[in-house]
């Protein structure tokens, strides 16, 4: 069994997500953390809650959700891995903070890990790669159909989804994404997203108004 903690960092309010097995190892998911501050919390709470973090995955990434890994990397000695299609996102990451006023170096070296539809195993589970492009050309999603969630990163968000006018995004083919991959799923699937609380697949089907036909 897993467990999902979710903590919530950096400027744009982004979610990081820690999963822990039972052994108390643990996948890191978009760590967001900017402020040195939010580099202490997350050191503390991985501490206080003995989690051994053993991999360092993105959904995407956009700035907001690679802030902290460059201090992953170092703290914990964990290699960011991504999708192919987010490479020139995540090698632009630098440049797009210094746009927004914001200081930001270099990212460590990634790897090109994550492809759609590969399954790898953590805590009893099989967690499966789901490529879900729109709001960026690499973005994927993680599924766990054992234990009935998915971490959606800026796929879908409650009551709303990704936005799609930064570089690499297309309405079109978030939509697209969105329907053929999370909205087939069952309505009980609990959905982790990169931003804002948590909501499931059937909520989204009758509440969103960005997925009503």
């Amino acid at each position: 069994m897993t467990k999902v903690y979710q903590l919530t960092y950096g400027p744009f309010a982004e979610n990081t997500y820690v999963i822990a097995d039972d052994d108390l190892n643990a996948l890191i998911i978009d760590p967001g953390m900017y402020h040195p501050e939010e580099n202490v919390h997350f050191f503390e709470f991985m501490n206080s809650n003995q989690l051994k973090p053993c991999r360092l995955l993105l959904t995407h990434a956009h700035l907001d959700h690679v802030f902290g890994v460059n201090w992953i990397n170092k703290t914990y000695k964990l290699t960011p891995e991504l999708h192919l299609d987010d490479k020139v996102v995540y090698e632009s990451a630098e440049v797009v903070a210094k746009q927004y006023g914001l200081n930001m170096k270099e990212l460590v070296p990634s790897k090109i890990s994550l492809v759609h539809g590969e399954v790898f195993k953590f805590g009893g589970s099989d967690f499966t790669i789901i490529h879900t492009p729109g709001h960026s050309p690499g973005s994927v999603c993680f599924r766990n159909d054992k234990e009935g969630y998915i971490i959606s990163g800026d796929v879908l968000f409650q009551g709303s989804i990704g936005r799609t006018d930064l570089p690499g995004g297309d309405y079109n083919t978030l939509i697209r994404s969105i329907t053929e991959q999370i909205l087939n799923l069952d309505d009980d699937i609990i959905v982790y997203s990169g931003h804002g609380p948590i909501t499931s697949v059937g909520q989204e089907k009758i509440s969103n108004p960005f997925l009503q036909v």
